[in-house]
Protein backbone atom coordinates (compact mmCIF):
# COMPACT_ATOMS: atom_id res chain seq x y z
CA UNK A 1 0.00 0.00 0.00
CA UNK A 2 1.26 3.46 -0.83
CA UNK A 3 0.30 5.04 2.51
CA UNK A 4 -0.15 3.64 5.99
CA UNK A 5 -3.71 2.49 6.53
CA UNK A 6 -5.64 4.73 8.93
CA UNK A 7 -9.39 4.37 9.04
CA UNK A 8 -12.52 4.33 11.18
CA UNK A 9 -15.09 1.68 10.28
CA UNK A 10 -18.74 1.87 11.36
CA UNK A 11 -20.18 -1.63 11.62
CA UNK A 12 -23.82 -2.74 11.40
CA UNK A 13 -25.47 -4.92 14.05
CA UNK A 14 -24.49 -8.40 15.16
CA UNK A 15 -26.03 -11.24 13.16
CA UNK A 16 -25.88 -13.59 16.14
CA UNK A 17 -27.66 -11.14 18.44
CA UNK A 18 -30.15 -10.10 15.74
CA UNK A 19 -31.38 -13.59 14.85
CA UNK A 20 -31.66 -14.63 18.50
CA UNK A 21 -33.62 -11.46 19.28
CA UNK A 22 -35.93 -12.08 16.32
CA UNK A 23 -36.75 -15.62 17.51
CA UNK A 24 -37.40 -14.50 21.09
CA UNK A 25 -39.54 -11.60 19.87
CA UNK A 26 -41.62 -13.92 17.68
CA UNK A 27 -42.41 -16.08 20.72
CA UNK A 28 -42.82 -13.30 23.29
CA UNK A 29 -45.95 -12.30 25.19
CA UNK A 30 -46.28 -9.01 23.30
CA UNK A 31 -44.67 -6.74 20.75
CA UNK A 32 -40.90 -6.19 20.80
CA UNK A 33 -38.89 -3.54 18.96
CA UNK A 34 -35.38 -4.42 17.84
CA UNK A 35 -33.10 -1.44 17.18
CA UNK A 36 -29.82 -1.75 15.30
CA UNK A 37 -31.08 -4.89 13.52
CA UNK A 38 -28.55 -6.20 11.03
CA UNK A 39 -30.06 -6.08 7.54
CA UNK A 40 -28.17 -8.71 5.56
CA UNK A 41 -29.14 -11.80 3.60
CA UNK A 42 -29.17 -14.05 6.68
CA UNK A 43 -31.25 -11.71 8.81
CA UNK A 44 -33.60 -10.73 5.99
CA UNK A 45 -34.27 -14.43 5.38
CA UNK A 46 -35.08 -14.80 9.08
CA UNK A 47 -37.50 -11.86 8.91
CA UNK A 48 -39.11 -13.36 5.80
CA UNK A 49 -39.39 -16.77 7.47
CA UNK A 50 -41.10 -15.40 10.57
CA UNK A 51 -43.47 -13.38 8.39
CA UNK A 52 -44.28 -16.49 6.32
CA UNK A 53 -45.21 -18.30 9.54
CA UNK A 54 -47.70 -15.54 10.37
CA UNK A 55 -45.68 -13.38 12.76
CA UNK A 56 -46.32 -9.64 12.26
CA UNK A 57 -43.05 -8.05 11.07
CA UNK A 58 -42.97 -4.28 10.63
CA UNK A 59 -39.91 -2.38 9.47
CA UNK A 60 -39.70 1.32 10.34
CA UNK A 61 -39.89 3.12 6.97
CA UNK A 62 -37.52 5.79 8.28
CA UNK A 63 -34.98 3.32 9.68
CA UNK A 64 -34.70 -0.18 8.22
CA UNK A 65 -32.69 -1.33 11.24
CA UNK A 66 -35.64 -0.70 13.57
CA UNK A 67 -38.04 -3.65 13.40
CA UNK A 68 -41.15 -4.33 15.47
CA UNK A 69 -42.18 -7.97 15.92
CA UNK A 70 -45.66 -8.87 17.16
CA UNK A 71 -46.37 -12.57 17.79
CA UNK A 72 -49.43 -14.15 16.15
CA UNK A 73 -50.78 -17.68 15.62
CA UNK A 74 -48.36 -19.47 13.30
CA UNK A 75 -49.41 -21.54 10.30
CA UNK A 76 -48.13 -23.54 7.32
CA UNK A 77 -45.29 -21.90 5.40
CA UNK A 78 -42.44 -22.29 2.93
CA UNK A 79 -39.10 -21.37 4.53
CA UNK A 80 -36.00 -20.38 2.56
CA UNK A 81 -32.93 -20.88 4.76
CA UNK A 82 -30.42 -19.66 2.19
CA UNK A 83 -27.07 -20.64 3.72
CA UNK A 84 -27.99 -19.43 7.22
CA UNK A 85 -27.18 -21.92 9.94
CA UNK A 86 -29.19 -19.89 12.42
CA UNK A 87 -32.34 -20.37 10.33
CA UNK A 88 -31.74 -24.08 9.70
CA UNK A 89 -31.19 -24.73 13.41
CA UNK A 90 -33.16 -22.06 15.28
CA UNK A 91 -36.37 -22.08 13.24
CA UNK A 92 -37.45 -25.76 13.18
CA UNK A 93 -38.36 -25.67 16.92
CA UNK A 94 -40.36 -22.48 16.27
CA UNK A 95 -42.09 -24.08 13.27
CA UNK A 96 -43.03 -27.04 15.48
CA UNK A 97 -45.20 -24.61 17.48
CA UNK A 98 -47.19 -23.65 14.36
CA UNK A 99 -50.23 -25.46 13.01
CA UNK A 100 -49.78 -26.98 9.57
CA UNK A 101 -47.02 -28.13 7.26
CA UNK A 102 -43.81 -26.08 7.23
CA UNK A 103 -41.39 -26.87 4.39
CA UNK A 104 -37.71 -25.94 4.73
CA UNK A 105 -35.19 -25.62 1.90
CA UNK A 106 -32.21 -23.43 1.04
CA UNK A 107 -29.24 -22.93 -1.25
CA UNK A 108 -27.74 -25.99 -2.91
CA UNK A 109 -24.63 -25.72 -0.71
CA UNK A 110 -26.84 -25.75 2.39
CA UNK A 111 -28.17 -29.22 1.60
CA UNK A 112 -24.91 -30.77 2.79
CA UNK A 113 -24.87 -29.00 6.17
CA UNK A 114 -25.42 -31.27 9.20
CA UNK A 115 -28.97 -30.91 10.58
CA UNK A 116 -29.85 -34.39 11.79
CA UNK A 117 -28.89 -33.46 15.36
CA UNK A 118 -31.59 -30.79 15.73
CA UNK A 119 -34.16 -32.72 13.68
CA UNK A 120 -33.65 -35.98 15.57
CA UNK A 121 -33.85 -34.07 18.87
CA UNK A 122 -37.20 -32.58 17.86
CA UNK A 123 -38.47 -36.03 16.83
CA UNK A 124 -37.50 -37.30 20.30
CA UNK A 125 -39.55 -34.44 21.77
CA UNK A 126 -42.63 -35.51 19.80
CA UNK A 127 -42.37 -33.45 16.60
CA UNK A 128 -43.28 -34.98 13.22
CA UNK A 129 -40.39 -34.28 10.83
CA UNK A 130 -39.71 -35.78 7.41
CA UNK A 131 -36.06 -35.58 6.38
CA UNK A 132 -32.58 -35.43 7.91
CA UNK A 133 -31.20 -32.44 5.97
CA UNK A 134 -32.49 -29.75 3.66
CA UNK A 135 -35.08 -30.03 2.25
CA UNK A 136 -37.19 -31.27 5.18
CA UNK A 137 -40.77 -30.86 6.40
CA UNK A 138 -42.20 -30.14 9.86
CA UNK A 139 -45.83 -31.23 10.27
CA UNK A 140 -46.83 -29.09 13.23
CA UNK A 141 -49.79 -29.45 15.59
CA UNK A 142 -49.41 -26.22 17.54
CA UNK A 143 -47.69 -27.84 20.51
CA UNK A 144 -44.44 -29.64 21.38
CA UNK A 145 -44.34 -32.19 24.19
CA UNK A 146 -40.80 -31.33 25.22
CA UNK A 147 -38.95 -33.18 27.96
CA UNK A 148 -35.44 -34.63 28.09
CA UNK A 149 -33.21 -35.15 25.08
CA UNK A 150 -29.56 -36.16 24.68
CA UNK A 151 -27.67 -34.84 21.66
CA UNK A 152 -24.14 -34.66 20.30
CA UNK A 153 -23.59 -30.93 19.71
CA UNK A 154 -19.88 -31.27 18.90
CA UNK A 155 -20.57 -30.18 15.30
CA UNK A 156 -22.25 -26.89 16.27
CA UNK A 157 -23.33 -24.97 19.37
CA UNK A 158 -26.36 -23.87 17.34
CA UNK A 159 -28.04 -27.22 18.04
CA UNK A 160 -28.20 -26.34 21.74
CA UNK A 161 -29.19 -22.72 21.18
CA UNK A 162 -31.92 -23.70 18.72
CA UNK A 163 -33.61 -25.96 21.27
CA UNK A 164 -33.25 -23.50 24.17
CA UNK A 165 -34.71 -20.46 22.37
CA UNK A 166 -38.16 -22.07 21.96
CA UNK A 167 -38.18 -24.41 24.97
CA UNK A 168 -40.25 -22.21 27.30
CA UNK A 169 -43.21 -22.87 24.99
CA UNK A 170 -42.85 -26.66 25.11
CA UNK A 171 -45.45 -28.38 27.30
CA UNK A 172 -42.78 -29.87 29.57
CA UNK A 173 -39.99 -27.39 28.89
CA UNK A 174 -36.71 -29.06 28.06
CA UNK A 175 -33.62 -30.73 29.45
CA UNK A 176 -30.83 -30.80 26.86
CA UNK A 177 -27.87 -33.05 27.60
CA UNK A 178 -24.76 -32.97 25.46
CA UNK A 179 -22.86 -36.24 25.05
CA UNK A 180 -19.80 -36.12 22.83
CA UNK A 181 -16.64 -34.14 22.16
CA UNK A 182 -16.57 -30.62 23.66
CA UNK A 183 -19.15 -28.23 22.19
CA UNK A 184 -17.48 -25.65 19.92
CA UNK A 185 -18.29 -21.94 20.14
CA UNK A 186 -19.53 -22.20 23.72
CA UNK A 187 -19.66 -18.37 23.98
CA UNK A 188 -22.58 -18.48 21.54
CA UNK A 189 -24.51 -20.69 24.00
CA UNK A 190 -23.60 -18.19 26.73
CA UNK A 191 -25.08 -15.48 24.50
CA UNK A 192 -28.30 -17.48 24.12
CA UNK A 193 -28.57 -18.10 27.86
CA UNK A 194 -27.95 -14.41 28.60
CA UNK A 195 -30.64 -13.27 26.15
CA UNK A 196 -33.14 -15.82 27.51
CA UNK A 197 -32.52 -14.48 31.02
CA UNK A 198 -33.19 -10.95 29.77
CA UNK A 199 -36.51 -12.24 28.38
CA UNK A 200 -37.44 -13.77 31.76
CA UNK A 201 -36.46 -17.35 30.92
CA UNK A 202 -33.91 -18.75 33.39
CA UNK A 203 -31.66 -21.58 32.23
CA UNK A 204 -30.42 -24.04 34.85
CA UNK A 205 -26.82 -25.00 34.07
CA UNK A 206 -25.83 -26.49 37.41
CA UNK A 207 -25.11 -29.86 35.80
CA UNK A 208 -22.20 -30.03 33.35
CA UNK A 209 -23.16 -30.20 29.67
CA UNK A 210 -26.84 -29.92 30.62
CA UNK A 211 -29.33 -27.09 30.12
CA UNK A 212 -32.81 -27.03 31.74
CA UNK A 213 -35.71 -24.69 30.96
CA UNK A 214 -39.13 -24.92 32.63
CA UNK A 215 -42.28 -24.11 30.65
CA UNK A 216 -43.24 -20.46 30.98
CA UNK A 217 -43.58 -17.05 29.34
CA UNK A 218 -41.03 -15.34 27.12
CA UNK A 219 -41.27 -11.65 27.98
CA UNK A 220 -41.33 -8.97 25.31
CA UNK A 221 -38.07 -7.02 25.23
CA UNK A 222 -37.01 -3.96 23.28
CA UNK A 223 -33.60 -5.12 22.11
CA UNK A 224 -30.60 -2.90 21.27
CA UNK A 225 -28.25 -4.79 18.97
CA UNK A 226 -24.50 -4.27 19.36
CA UNK A 227 -22.18 -3.90 16.35
CA UNK A 228 -21.11 -7.25 14.88
CA UNK A 229 -17.71 -7.92 16.43
CA UNK A 230 -17.11 -10.99 14.24
CA UNK A 231 -17.53 -8.82 11.16
CA UNK A 232 -15.11 -6.35 12.75
CA UNK A 233 -12.40 -9.01 12.65
CA UNK A 234 -11.42 -8.57 9.00
CA UNK A 235 -11.18 -4.78 9.35
CA UNK A 236 -9.10 -4.91 12.53
CA UNK A 237 -6.95 -7.62 10.95
CA UNK A 238 -6.33 -5.20 8.08
CA UNK A 239 -4.53 -2.97 10.55
CA UNK A 240 -2.47 -5.91 11.80
CA UNK A 241 -1.55 -6.99 8.26
CA UNK A 242 -0.48 -3.54 7.06
CA UNK A 243 1.02 -1.98 10.18
CA UNK A 244 -1.75 0.63 10.07
CA UNK A 245 -4.51 1.62 12.47
CA UNK A 246 -8.21 0.80 12.24
CA UNK A 247 -10.79 2.05 14.74
CA UNK A 248 -14.30 0.73 15.39
CA UNK A 249 -16.86 2.93 17.22
CA UNK A 250 -19.46 1.61 19.72
CA UNK A 251 -17.25 -1.28 20.81
CA UNK A 252 -18.92 -2.65 23.97
CA UNK A 253 -16.95 -2.67 27.22
CA UNK A 254 -18.49 -6.07 28.03
CA UNK A 255 -20.22 -8.44 25.62
CA UNK A 256 -21.29 -12.03 25.05
CA UNK A 257 -20.11 -11.85 21.44
CA UNK A 258 -17.17 -14.24 20.98
CA UNK A 259 -15.92 -12.06 18.14
CA UNK A 260 -14.50 -9.69 20.76
CA UNK A 261 -11.65 -12.17 21.22
CA UNK A 262 -10.15 -10.99 17.94
CA UNK A 263 -8.41 -8.22 19.91
CA UNK A 264 -6.49 -10.69 22.10
CA UNK A 265 -5.57 -12.87 19.12
CA UNK A 266 -4.21 -9.87 17.21
CA UNK A 267 -2.21 -8.88 20.31
CA UNK A 268 -0.56 -12.31 20.28
CA UNK A 269 0.52 -11.59 16.72
CA UNK A 270 2.10 -8.28 17.74
CA UNK A 271 -0.72 -5.73 17.35
CA UNK A 272 -1.56 -3.16 20.02
CA UNK A 273 -5.00 -1.83 20.92
CA UNK A 274 -6.82 0.70 23.06
CA UNK A 275 -10.46 1.28 24.02
CA UNK A 276 -11.50 4.84 24.87
CA UNK A 277 -15.11 5.97 25.23
CA UNK A 278 -16.34 3.07 23.12
CA UNK A 279 -13.78 3.57 20.33
CA UNK A 280 -11.55 0.54 19.82
CA UNK A 281 -8.34 1.16 17.89
CA UNK A 282 -5.95 -1.55 16.71
CA UNK A 283 -2.47 -0.81 15.34
CA UNK A 284 -0.46 -3.43 13.52
CA UNK A 285 3.18 -4.38 14.13
CA UNK A 286 6.09 -3.99 11.72
CA UNK A 287 6.11 -7.78 11.29
CA UNK A 288 3.37 -10.25 12.19
CA UNK A 289 4.34 -12.91 14.72
CA UNK A 290 3.12 -16.50 14.20
CA UNK A 291 0.30 -17.77 16.39
CA UNK A 292 -0.38 -20.99 18.27
CA UNK A 293 -3.99 -20.96 19.46
CA UNK A 294 -6.99 -23.15 20.24
CA UNK A 295 -9.85 -21.48 18.36
CA UNK A 296 -12.62 -23.88 19.45
CA UNK A 297 -14.60 -21.08 21.11
CA UNK A 298 -14.15 -18.65 18.21
CA UNK A 299 -14.14 -20.83 15.11
CA UNK A 300 -15.82 -18.11 13.06
CA UNK A 301 -12.59 -16.07 13.31
CA UNK A 302 -10.50 -18.85 11.75
CA UNK A 303 -10.48 -17.63 8.11
CA UNK A 304 -9.32 -14.17 9.19
CA UNK A 305 -6.67 -15.53 11.55
CA UNK A 306 -5.48 -18.08 8.99
CA UNK A 307 -5.02 -15.33 6.42
CA UNK A 308 -2.85 -13.39 8.88
CA UNK A 309 -0.86 -16.52 9.70
CA UNK A 310 -0.10 -16.95 6.01
CA UNK A 311 1.42 -13.45 6.11
CA UNK A 312 3.31 -13.93 9.40
CA UNK A 313 6.96 -14.86 10.00
CA UNK A 314 7.19 -18.45 11.18
CA UNK A 315 4.91 -21.43 11.79
CA UNK A 316 1.40 -21.01 13.21
CA UNK A 317 -0.73 -23.85 14.59
CA UNK A 318 -4.51 -23.37 14.84
CA UNK A 319 -6.39 -26.13 16.68
CA UNK A 320 -9.82 -27.02 18.07
CA UNK A 321 -11.54 -26.25 14.77
CA UNK A 322 -12.27 -29.62 13.19
CA UNK A 323 -15.97 -28.72 13.27
CA UNK A 324 -15.35 -26.08 10.57
CA UNK A 325 -15.41 -28.89 8.03
CA UNK A 326 -19.22 -28.70 8.36
CA UNK A 327 -19.67 -24.93 7.96
CA UNK A 328 -20.77 -23.03 4.82
CA UNK A 329 -18.02 -25.00 3.14
CA UNK A 330 -15.27 -27.23 4.51
CA UNK A 331 -13.36 -24.21 5.74
CA UNK A 332 -10.18 -26.11 6.61
CA UNK A 333 -9.88 -27.63 3.14
CA UNK A 334 -10.84 -24.33 1.52
CA UNK A 335 -8.28 -22.30 3.49
CA UNK A 336 -5.51 -24.82 2.81
CA UNK A 337 -6.33 -24.91 -0.91
CA UNK A 338 -6.48 -21.14 -1.34
CA UNK A 339 -3.42 -20.27 0.74
CA UNK A 340 -1.38 -22.87 -1.14
CA UNK A 341 -2.78 -21.64 -4.47
CA UNK A 342 -1.07 -18.30 -3.74
CA UNK A 343 2.25 -19.98 -2.94
CA UNK A 344 1.68 -20.43 0.78
CA UNK A 345 2.32 -23.40 3.03
CA UNK A 346 -0.86 -24.59 4.77
CA UNK A 347 -1.50 -28.15 5.93
CA UNK A 348 -4.65 -29.60 7.47
CA UNK A 349 -4.31 -31.41 10.79
CA UNK A 350 -6.92 -33.59 12.50
CA UNK A 351 -8.47 -30.59 14.24
CA UNK A 352 -7.01 -27.54 12.56
CA UNK A 353 -4.32 -26.01 10.37
CA UNK A 354 -0.54 -25.69 10.35
CA UNK A 355 0.57 -22.61 8.41
CA UNK A 356 4.13 -21.55 7.65
CA UNK A 357 4.44 -17.94 6.53
CA UNK A 358 6.22 -17.46 3.23
CA UNK A 359 6.10 -14.92 0.37
CA UNK A 360 2.80 -15.12 -1.51
CA UNK A 361 1.99 -14.26 -5.10
CA UNK A 362 -1.09 -13.08 -6.93
CA UNK A 363 -3.93 -15.23 -8.17
CA UNK A 364 -7.64 -15.90 -7.81
CA UNK A 365 -8.85 -16.61 -4.26
CA UNK A 366 -12.04 -18.68 -4.39
CA UNK A 367 -14.77 -17.91 -1.87
CA UNK A 368 -16.81 -21.17 -2.02
CA UNK A 369 -19.99 -19.08 -1.47
CA UNK A 370 -18.62 -18.50 2.05
CA UNK A 371 -18.63 -14.93 3.34
CA UNK A 372 -15.68 -15.43 5.70
CA UNK A 373 -13.57 -17.06 3.00
CA UNK A 374 -14.23 -14.00 0.83
CA UNK A 375 -13.12 -11.54 3.51
CA UNK A 376 -10.00 -13.64 4.19
CA UNK A 377 -9.04 -13.32 0.54
CA UNK A 378 -9.61 -9.58 0.64
CA UNK A 379 -7.30 -9.37 3.66
CA UNK A 380 -4.44 -11.14 1.89
CA UNK A 381 -5.07 -8.95 -1.16
CA UNK A 382 -4.24 -5.88 0.93
CA UNK A 383 -0.58 -6.84 1.07
CA UNK A 384 -0.10 -9.21 -1.87
CA UNK A 385 -0.37 -7.68 -5.33
CA UNK A 386 -2.60 -9.32 -7.92
CA UNK A 387 -4.98 -11.20 -5.61
CA UNK A 388 -8.57 -11.25 -6.88
CA UNK A 389 -11.44 -12.60 -4.79
CA UNK A 390 -14.01 -14.67 -6.66
CA UNK A 391 -17.63 -13.80 -5.75
CA UNK A 392 -16.97 -11.06 -3.19
CA UNK A 393 -20.74 -10.47 -3.24
CA UNK A 394 -21.19 -13.53 -1.02
CA UNK A 395 -20.22 -11.24 1.89
CA UNK A 396 -23.79 -9.88 1.77
CA UNK A 397 -24.72 -12.94 3.84
CA UNK A 398 -23.76 -11.04 6.99
CA UNK A 399 -22.42 -7.66 5.83
CA UNK A 400 -24.60 -5.77 3.33
CA UNK A 401 -21.87 -3.66 1.68
CA UNK A 402 -18.53 -5.23 2.47
CA UNK A 403 -16.94 -4.16 -0.87
CA UNK A 404 -17.92 -0.53 -0.29
CA UNK A 405 -16.78 -0.56 3.34
CA UNK A 406 -13.48 -2.22 2.42
CA UNK A 407 -12.80 0.30 -0.35
CA UNK A 408 -13.63 3.20 1.95
CA UNK A 409 -11.28 1.82 4.61
CA UNK A 410 -8.41 1.49 2.13
CA UNK A 411 -8.93 4.86 0.48
CA UNK A 412 -7.00 5.88 -2.65
CA UNK A 413 -4.21 3.45 -3.48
Amino acid sequence: MGTVLTATVELPGSKSLTNRALILAALADGASTISGTLRSRDTDLMLAALSALGVDVRVDPADSTRVTITPAPMHAAQIDCGLAGTIMRFLPPVAALATGTVNFDGDEQARTRPLHTILDALRALGVDIDGAALPFTVTATGAVRGGEVTIDASASSQFVSGLLLSAAHFDNGIVVRHNGKPVPSMPHIDMTVDMLATAGVPVDRTEANTWRIAPGVIEAVDWEIEPDLSNAAAFLAAAAATGGTVSVPRWPATTTQPGAQIVDLLAQMGATSGLTDGLLSVTGPDRLAPLTADLRAVGELTPTIAALCALADGMSVLSGIGHLRGHETDRLAALSTEINRLGGDCTETADGLRIVGRPLHGGVWKSYADHRMATAGALIGLVVDGVGVEDIATTSKTLPDFPGMWSAMIGPR
